[in-house]
């Protein structure tokens, strides 16, 4: 279980236009119970073991629902994270099944959902981009190019948005840098509708669109977001699966290397 407080908290990835500061980065409301809670509290429910699942994001009529109950706490449904709890009996049973799994646990590799690795050469594509551009990966050779699957149900991808042009699109803008963020699976439409909402927190860049997941399967399977860092001769030299407070500032070191700064 604590184990799972972690994940949630870590997963919590140039074409560029304007930037500044982001006016508000949203926080998570957390529900356990009908009820909000602090992180703090998640903590606790985490080291005692007893949380059970956890969801983040509602559908539209749960948030309706809790906007009714809670009113202005209640904010965008991407953001909204609802956790189940064990009863004492079951934390009981769980806990004595969690250790006779360590053993298997710790042997057991964990599946990054990369198709590709480091020291690979990156797969061909072209992408479609919501401003009406197409952009093909090989006519980027010569640029550090930031490959960034994404999806606008996905609130640690949102998450990452609000910092990307302060820790990466504004250090970079000069350079042989290129940033083409994909979202996977989801039409053109409802991509253009988030980015537009997203622009009045000052989130102003151009993004992909990736409908059939074609550009994913080459890519990747699972979590996201996922960024994959393709050096000027098309060689992939960094990946990352999640966000966290220090993922983007790594991510940085790594372009700089790349760009010989």
């Amino acid at each position: 279980m604590k184990k799972l407080i972690v994940l949630f908290f870590v997963l919590s990835s140039c074409f560029l236009f304007g930037q500044e500061k982001p006016l508000h980065k949203p926080d998570y409301v957390i529900i356990i119970n009908d009820e909000i809670v602090t992180k703090e509290k998640v903590d606790e429910y985490g080291k005692q073991g007893y949380i059970k699942s956890m969801n983040k994001g509602v559908s539209e009529e749960e948030r309706t629902k809790l906007a009714a109950k809670f009113g202005d706490k209640i904010g965008d449904k991407e953001f909204i994270v609802t956790i189940s709890l064990f009863t004492e009996r079951e934390r009981l049973e769980n806990q004595k099944k969690a250790s006779s799994d360590n053993a298997v646990t710790e042997k057991t590799k964990i599946d990054d959902g990369f198709k590709l690795q480091i020291g690979d050469p990156a797969k061909e594509f072209t992408v479609q981009m919501i401003d009406g551009q197409s952009i093909k990966l090989s006519d980027l050779k010569g640029k550090v190019v930031l490959l960034n699957f994404w999806a606008t149900w996905c609130a640690p991808c949102l998450m990452e948005f609000y910092d990307i042009p302060a820790k990466i699109l504004k250090p970079f803008k000069n350079d042989k840098f290129a940033f083409v963020p994909i979202s996977i699976g989801e039409s053109k439409e409802k991509v253009l509708q988030k980015m537009v909402k997203l622009k009045k927190d000052n989130i102003d860049f151009n993004v992909g669109i990736d409908p059939n997941k074609k550009i994913w399967d080459q890519y990747a399977t699972i979590a996201i977001p996922k960024s994959i860092l393709i050096d000027q001769n098309g060689i992939i030299r960094f990946v990352s699966t999640g966000y966290s407070e220090g993922s983007l500032d790594k991510l940085a070191t790594e372009i700089k290397k790349l760009l010989d700064f």
